[in-house]
């Protein structure tokens, strides 16, 4: 009986002292490999929180996009795309801090449903009336003195303007619609001997602008995409024709009257006390904008307004 007893005691204490080294190996598995149980899961909820966060509150800075619509003024108008919040790019931004900041919020931009070109045939007057920015459309059918002297300066501010040259000027001044085109400006079509359109039979429309269109596309290789109708004379048949050739009829919000040679100053004050988002400024090769044009870009640009072609304002980015 004693020795029973003593082998039970035994057995006892030996299957005691195995589940103690058996405890230890574990505390001791766990402390080698420097893992604290806890951390990974937390660290994986606090990123899928955030993640979500971003995802909940995205709705709240988006913005819809406008399409293009027909003003009963201002006539074709293009669109303007949304924004959405890039919630993966968002995410991948704030991580490193771990906390929601707006800040760092990442977007995309969003297209609208109706463009121009789904538009039917009418003028275009200004680009989208929230967009921060203008278009110089520079006419010419005369003035080539002063040609070298605005590229000049509209190179030196890195600013594109719109050159509406004619036809016939065109043809008889190569090597300055060569240069024009070599300085990234865009060309567009302002018929090939400044008639008054509005006056004009069809047949003498479509002359009027293919003959040009036919003088520019040999000198520069480039179809015109644009026409502004000479002294703004046009009427629904004149617009019609011109979407017919695929091209849009351009006209203007701002005009500096600068073939009535104001003084710079009276010139400039005329745009700046005129200007608004999406607004086209109407000039000419001639000396009062030579004069004033490097003010007049400096005080554009100092009133938080960039300067770009009119592909840059007719499109739908929001800046």
């Amino acid at each position: 009986m004693h020795r029973y007893r003593e082998l039970i005691h035994m057995c006892i204490f030996i299957g005691i002292v195995i589940l103690v080294l058996q405890s230890n190996n574990n505390f001791l598995h766990v402390d080698q490999l420097n893992i604290s149980p806890l951390s990974t899961p937390v660290h994986k909820m606090n990123q899928d929180s955030l993640y979500q966060n971003i995802q909940k509150k995205s709705s709240t800075y988006f913005k819809k996009p406008d399409d293009a619509y027909i003003d009963k003024i201002w006539k074709k108008t293009p669109g303007r795309n949304g924004l959405k919040v890039d919630v993966h790019k968002s995410f991948e931004k704030m991580n490193k801090k771990g906390v929601f900041n707006d800040s760092l919020l990442v977007y995309e931009e969003v297209s609208p449903d109706v463009s121009l070109k789904d538009l039917p045939p009418a003028p275009i007057y200004r680009g989208h009336p929230d967009k921060q920015m203008v278009s110089f459309l520079i006419n010419v059918s005369w003035g080539d003195e002063y040609i070298p002297d605005l590229l000049d300066i509209l190179k030196e501010h890195q600013v594109k303007a719109t050159f509406f040259i004619e036809g016939r000027w065109a043809k008889e001044h190569p090597n300055l619609v060569k240069m024009i085109d070599e300085q990234n400006h865009i060309i567009g079509n302002h018929a090939y001997n400044h008639p008054n359109m509005e006056q004009l039979a069809k047949e003498d429309i479509v002359e009027q602008i293919s003959q040009t269109n036919n003088v520019l596309k040999a000198i520069t290789s480039k179809t015109p995409k644009y026409f502004a109708p000479p002294s703004g004379s046009f009427n629904d048949q004149v617009v019609k024709e011109v979407h017919a050739l695929n091209m849009e009829t351009i006209l203007w919000t701002v005009d500096t009257i600068d073939w009535k040679n104001p003084s710079p100053q009276v010139m400039r004050d005329r745009v700046m006390n005129n200007i608004h988002p999406g607004a086209t400024i109407l000039m000419h090769p001639t000396s009062s904008i030579v004069q004033g044009l490097d003010s007049l870009i400096e005080e554009i640009e100092d009133d938080a307004y960039k300067i770009g072609t009119i592909d840059e304002l007719l499109s739908e980015a929001r800046e």
